[in-house]
């Protein structure tokens, strides 16, 4: 009697599977803190284009009522004389992080004002994606 070892082998071995687990491992925990890192540029430059949104609205609502206003809300709604906004075009938006942006009339420095986001964690000073962001 003869046994016929022509039996075909379909799929994978268990160590082919480990060994793909593995390099994607790998390439994950290289390329994953790269991508993470782009994220979060990203969002500071996001908080840095909605600042000059509203710098622009700023000086527009400063041209109409010659001085700049309060508070952010004035930009959308006052009952004041001259005022012919709203000067943004819809509620002014929270930062990348989900804080509100910090307006200070008058500013810093003898500035008119300052714009400015508190960064990741919400709170005034920090470094890296926690740093203020202050609209210059």
């Amino acid at each position: 009697m003869k046994f016929a070892a022509t039996r075909m082998h379909k799929g994978f071995t268990l160590i082919e599977l480990l060994i793909v687990i593995v390099i994607l491992g790998l390439l994950a925990s290289i390329v994953g803190p790269q991508m993470f890192g782009k994220v979060d540029k990203s969002r500071v430059q996001t908080a840095q284009t909605q600042m000059k949104m509203l710098e622009t609205s700023l000086n527009t609502y400063r041209l109409d009522m010659g001085r700049y206003p309060a508070s952010l809300d004035l930009l959308l709604q006052s009952d004041e004389a001259n005022w012919q906004g709203p000067y943004f075009p819809q509620e002014v938006p929270p930062d990348p992080w989900g804080n509100d942006y910090v307006y200070r009339m008058p500013g810093d420095n003898g500035a008119p004002y300052t714009l400015l986001s508190y960064g990741a964690d919400g709170v005034e000073g920090g470094e890296d994606n926690n740093a203020d962001i202050i609209y210059k």
